[in-house]
């Protein structure tokens, strides 16, 4: 992000996002890549915007026997306090991050996602 100092343009490093590493579906992540393009945005942008309507629902349905068997290693940053509530929305309800990201997925509203360009915004 860029911060507007005295008149001049700073590019600053948000602090309030952090670099979390977790496994996800591999299908899941592929069909989050598709959506972003198609709307102009990031994965990570996807999956915060599911996650946090997730959060509001408050409940989540999911079988642990339907695990899904292709998980790869995904790197990406959220912002800190929705990953703080995602690790003891997890907790909670006896499940592992990455089952509560997936699941996340299903919860995506595309109106009020971020675009791409957000990082790339002036405060």
């Amino acid at each position: 992000m860029w911060k507007l100092v005295n008149g001049e343009l700073i590019h600053t490093t948000d602090v309030s996002r952090v670099k979390f590493r977790t496994n996800i579906s591999k299908k899941v992540l592929d069909q989050l890549k598709h959506i972003a393009l198609e709307n102009h945005t990031h994965i990570n942008y996807l999956i915060e915007n599911g996650l946090e309507n997730l959060l509001s629902e408050g409940t989540i349905i999911f079988d642990k026997k339907t695990r899904p068997k292709d998980r790869v290693q995904y790197k990406t940053t959220y912002n800190k306090d929705l990953l703080e509530n995602v690790k003891k929305f997890a907790k909670n309800h006896e499940l592992f991050i990455n089952d509560v990201i997936e699941s996340s997925v299903k919860y995506i509203d595309l109106s009020n996602v971020k675009s791409s360009d957000y990082k790339h915004r002036v405060e």
